[in-house]
């Protein structure tokens, strides 16, 4: 069976793979984007239904197409997102294919080429770019087996509280969707644990302004990956309920039962770290070092904006940090289900070629890999800290839009200029 052939296939239909699409579209760069599913398909299929975005609307934006709203400061849903990826489609003009999943890629026999497989049929592509996004594979941890006599979901796979089982409710994770799972869970009333790890708060708001607006004021939305730093937590922040800023002290407050990182179960019992009051602390210290940077910048910049003082007050340690619970029978604690909010993991098994290392992440150098024409977009911090949010994947986008252009446009054999100097 001959190979379709096109000179650049773009794998994944979501917000990286539609904004390269406009990108080369508007170069007049023939290509094609190969989505396994629908359009946004993580956004309609592994978001919970109260779900709400990180960044304020008047802050969502692809390129020359802004995101339609009634209220600049409110926080869109996950619908509103899918409608508007696919509207920004339409927009563009995407050519996708819906319904197409990759299953391998590697280079062509005596070609400089690739053949893409496909569910489809084989695809013969002069460039490839991997646009699957930073949140492929679910990672449970085996911490738990899985005859231990309640529901085990991966926070993908939760979609609203009556959806659980009777029964307290185990949340392990306490990145952006465990703690908004969390609160969720609580406001539902039902019975909460979360099992908190190391986290990096931040304000949703401080001294007037979103933190939208302070991170692009000071140009930190910016960061590149060469000053990225050892700390690879991502902040958390929620939009959720209007948008506010999370101190896990308060979820207590609510009636939540803190506890240590998850380390094991035996015997019927788990265990966790004695580690609780080491992570807030941890949350606390990146929350009070965001606001030192805003207060430095405001005094520099002399902005007319008013002091928050009470934004530096923490309430008191609940007693479930002060003596903090490190084992819980199963079978006496009333748990009914646990959802793991533990992250994913990439999975890029089905490229055939010598770009990933030992862990299987892909290497590159600002989505541009050691194999000519081979590329990845919307990994977290692939070239600075907002890589992978929807508001920031147009700069990477097109600078691999300029790359691919000019190594399409190079005479045969020639080498091309690469824009990155």
């Amino acid at each position: 069976m001959q190979p379709d052939r096109v000179e650049t296939a773009i794998v994944g239909g979501g917000q990286a793979g539609l904004t390269l699409s406009h990108m080369l579209g508007r170069k007049g760069r023939p290509h094609v984007v190969l989505e396994r599913a629908r359009i946004a398909e993580r956004w309609r299929s592994e978001r919970w239904d109260g779900l709400r975005f990180q960044f304020p609307n008047w802050s969502i934006r692809l390129p020359d197409f802004p995101f339609p709203h009634a209220d600049p400061e409110g926080f869109a849903t996950s619908g509103e997102i899918v409608d508007f990826l696919t509207a920004y489609a339409d927009f563009v003009a995407a050519p996708i294919r819906c319904g197409v999943t990759v299953t391998a890629l590697r280079r062509c026999a005596g070609d400089a080429g690739f053949v893409v497989e496909t569910s489809q049929g084989p695809i013969h592509a002069d460039n490839v770019v991997a646009a699957t996004g930073p949140y492929q594979v679910p990672v449970i941890p085996p911490l738990l087996p899985q005859d231990a006599g309640l529901l085990q979901i991966h926070a993908s796979r939760y979609r609203a509280p009556a959806q659980l089982p009777d029964g307290a409710v185990l949340v392990v994770g306490s990145g952006a969707s465990g703690a908004q799972i969390a609160e969720e869970l609580l406001r539902a009333g039902r019975r909460v644990f979360l099992s908190v790890g190391r986290h990096r708060r931040l304000p949703r708001r401080y001294r007037g302004r979103d933190l939208t607006e302070w991170l692009a004021a000071m140009g930190l939305d910016r960061t590149p990956v060469e000053k990225r730093g050892p700390d690879r937590t991502l902040p958390l922040i929620t939009g959720a309920y209007g948008g506010h800023t999370i101190d896990f002290r308060d979820f207590a407050a609510q009636g939540a039962v803190l506890l240590g990182r998850l380390q094991a179960m035996s015997g019927g019992r788990l265990h966790f770290a004695a580690d609780l009051a080491d992570s807030l602390r941890s949350g606390d210290a990146a929350y009070q070092g965001f606001l030192d940077l805003v207060d430095g910048f405001v005094a520099r910049e002399g902005l007319d904006v008013p002091p928050e003082p009470g934004a530096r007050l923490l309430p008191r340690d609940p007693r479930c940090v002060l003596d903090p619970i490190r084992e819980l029978a199963l079978d006496k604690s009333g748990f009914g289900s646990v959802i793991w909010s533990t992250g994913y993991a990439c999975d890029f098994g089905w490229i055939d070629l010598p770009v990933l290392d030992e862990h299987g992440e892909p290497r590159h150098r600002d989505g541009i890999t050691d194999v000519p024409g081979l590329y990845f977009l919307g990994l977290q911090w692939l070239s600075r800290m907002n890589s992978s949010f929807l508001v920031g994947v147009a700069e990477d986008a097109a600078r691999l839009a300029d790359h691919i252009a000019a190594r399409s446009l190079a005479p045969e054999g020639e080498a091309h200029h690469d824009p990155r100097g």
